[in-house]
């Protein structure tokens, strides 16, 4: 997520100025100019006028809340969700989609043309419908004693309190559809005081639940939530004190997803894309990329449970995933067995540690894709340059730090081919990407 200003935070109190947008930032501020400073104003789209208040000021910029606005913009749409302002999950439901879009592919070619020197476009975009996309949500629990109720919701922004959640018009509609009738069956439960969170996942096999519970749930809490499980058609897992995952039936089908036509078997515990349409076409697109040939021996580093690994393992003649989570690493292992692919390997590896003494460091690739977290790849790109692939693709969930790791390969002589904006998150500011870099110069759409 591009942060565009110091989190340090200096509170003002001056009167009512007079401005107009120009424009609009990842985050879906509304950006204008007073007096030679920046002012950063939440809600306000580019060509609106406003009165603003400041709230926070510092030597070059400033932020603000709309005080009155006096104009509207075309690109100002109604939000769908009745939570949006209150809860803390979306910013951006009142801005158009086709602005949210182009402003975010902005943000991201204006940060890499900066840090590298580099112009490239980041269209077009890979983006999914921009409501009922999200296949994952993790909801707080926290008991009202006042009230006597259940509030089951997202956090508000910048509190810890929560927003009771009735409708969330982002989630699939599978996922939605239970909000309801989940939270009266939570708040029956007798350990409705002793409730932690709840996370709700659409695997290909159905919804599944997984509940955090602080305290042994005695048999009557289990047969509620077994009546709910059936009626709903619902997998129920049970995360207790000591945080060991059980299901609530025993015979429940383990979750699935399909990507690339492979049938990936995980833990609702694992890390998986929350937005399928988005991943199916961003593993696409790195494959395409990496232009794979039979006779390629890849790297997928950072490489999660495999969503590019095997995908990648079914074009080539051996591939190697490489990541710091051991769960993942086994559920990698289980679908190249299921998936009967013989040419993969994983390996279980700190990728922020000394990489050269670790065993996959000694084998030679010709191309590679890595997939970090927000902290970046800094620990293994020289080992990268050291390989010497023809294409390296890199996906990224922080734009500056792709900048950062990108400064390396360009600066070993590899030339920044392509760029993508991935609209993984829509009415967020989440800004991720994907960029491909080539040893020799290459014409590419």
């Amino acid at each position: 997520m591009v942060q565009f200003y110091s989190p340090n935070r200096r509170s003002v109190n001056r009167g009512i100025i007079s401005v107009t947008a120009d424009n609009l930032d990842a985050q879906g501020q509304g950006i204008a100019r007073h007096q030679g400073k920046t002012i950063f104003i939440a809600g306000l789209l580019p060509g609106e006028q406003a009165q603003i208040q400041l709230t926070e000021e510092k030597r070059q910029f400033a932020k603000a809340k709309v005080v009155k606005r006096l104009s509207d913009s075309l690109h100002r749409v109604a939000p769908h969700c009745p939570h949006f302002k209150v809860c803390g999950g979306c910013q951006q439901q009142h801005v158009a989609a086709e602005l949210q879009v182009k402003t975010k592919a902005s943000v991201l070619e204006h940060l890499i043309q900066r840090e590298t020197g580099v112009n490239i476009s980041a269209h077009p975009v890979i983006r999914s419908p921009e409501y009922g996309y999200r296949r994952r949500a993790r909801l707080g629990l926290q008991y009202h004693a006042k009230q006597r109720t259940l509030l089951m919701g997202f956090r508000q922004s910048q509190t810890n309190d929560l927003v009771n959640i009735q409708h969330c018009p982002v989630m699939r509609p599978e996922l939605e559809q239970l909000l309801r009738p989940l939270h009266q069956c939570l708040n029956s439960l007798h350990a409705v005081k002793r409730l932690g969170h709840v996370e709700l996942v659409l695997a290909e096999s159905g919804p599944l639940v997984v509940l955090r519970h602080l305290d042994p749930l005695k048999q009557a809490d289990k047969e509620i939530l077994r009546i709910f499980s059936v009626q709903y058609n619902v997998a129920i897992y049970l995360l207790g004190e000591e945080k060991s995952l059980e299901p609530l039936i025993e015979e429940q089908t383990a979750p699935w997803y399909q990507v690339n036509g492979l049938k990936l078997v995980f833990s609702p515990q694992d890390f998986i894309q929350v937005n399928d349409v988005v991943n199916q076409q961003m593993v696409a697109q790195a494959l395409a990329w990496l232009d794979l040939q039979p006779t390629d021996r890849v790297l997928d580093l950072f490489c999660g449970m495999g969503n590019f690994t095997l995908p990648i393992a079914t074009q080539v003649q051996a591939t190697v995933g490489v990541e710091g989570v051991a769960e993942l690493v086994a559920s990698g292992q289980y679908n190249a067995q299921l998936n009967k692919l013989n040419n993969v390997d994983f390996f279980h590896e700190n990728l922020e540690s000394d990489i050269h003494q670790q065993p996959w460091a000694a084998q030679g690739f010709n191309k590679v894709l890595l997939d970090p977290a927000r902290a970046g790849a800094a620990g293994v790109m020289a080992h990268i340059v050291k390989l010497a692939p023809e294409k390296v693709v890199y996906v990224s969930c922080n734009p500056t730090t792709l900048a950062r790791d990108s400064k390396v390969l360009l600066a070993a002589g590899y030339h920044l081919v392509s760029v993508r904006m991935l609209d993984m998150f829509p009415h967020t500011g989440h800004l991720e990407s994907m960029a491909l870099f080539s040893s020799e110069p290459m014409d590419i759409e």
